[in-house]
């Protein structure tokens, strides 16, 4: 596509707007209110938000992982700790959390740490996901490596053989991480590109309030 096609690419964004006096104290509690925005929209896997990390070479990578919990104390989603975006979350808890709500015209933005969360609440959560994705979790060698399509399928096979009486137990390769938020912005998106940005400071036990410049 030429460059020319690309620029005339344009929205302007209409639905909503963000005031400071109409935002929440709490930035987790601002979030929950649009996140039940964003479930009531009927938004597809409106819980999938972009992680991105760095490792040892200093190089970003991002990627999309499923939201599977929020409270005061975090974000959590779940992964193989073997993975290459494990390895770079515990050589370097620094982290970025990505969610875009394209059908509301809004963006949140999470600057956090990475840490892993207790055995139990990986369990817990282990223990209520379908028998496939269970498998999934022992088959996948995440991000290594390997010989094709066939042998993950065989993979797979072998360990579906292996469990197939009884319950599935949890790898001790797989389990969550809580990002601990230390900025959370709020992005609505507003006609001629004077966005509404909203940023929260972790300051203390206080949150900071503050408006960007779009």
């Amino acid at each position: 596509m030429k460059p020319e096609e690309i620029a005339r690419i344009r929205k302007d964004y209409t639905l909503h707007a963000l005031n400071e006096d109409d935002v929440d104290p709490s930035p987790i509690t601002q979030f929950e209110k649009w996140w039940d925005d964003a479930e009531k929209s009927q938004i597809l896997e409106f819980n999938a938000m972009t992680v991105a990390s760095t490792g040892h070479d200093g190089m970003p990578e991002a990627r999309t992982v499923l939201l599977k919990a929020f409270d005061e104390r975090g974000f959590v989603f779940f992964t193989n700790y073997n993975s290459a975006k494990s390895q770079q979350l515990d050589f370097n808890a620094n982290c970025c959390l990505l969610f875009f709500w394209r059908e509301l015209e809004r963006q949140v933005r999470i600057n956090g740490r990475a840490e892993k969360i207790s055995m139990k609440e990986s369990i817990d959560y282990f223990d209520s996901r379908p028998d496939g994705s269970k498998i999934g979790a022992w088959a996948s060698p995440q991000s290594m490596v390997v010989a094709g399509k066939a042998w993950l399928k065989e993979t797979f096979e072998y360990y579906a053989e292996r469990f197939k009486h009884g319950q599935i137990p949890k790898p001790p390769h797989w389990g969550g991480y809580r990002i601990i938020p230390e900025k959370i912005e709020f992005w609505q998106g507003r006609p001629s590109r004077m966005h509404d940005r909203i940023l929260y400071t972790k300051t203390g036990e206080e949150w900071k309030r503050e408006r960007l410049a779009p």
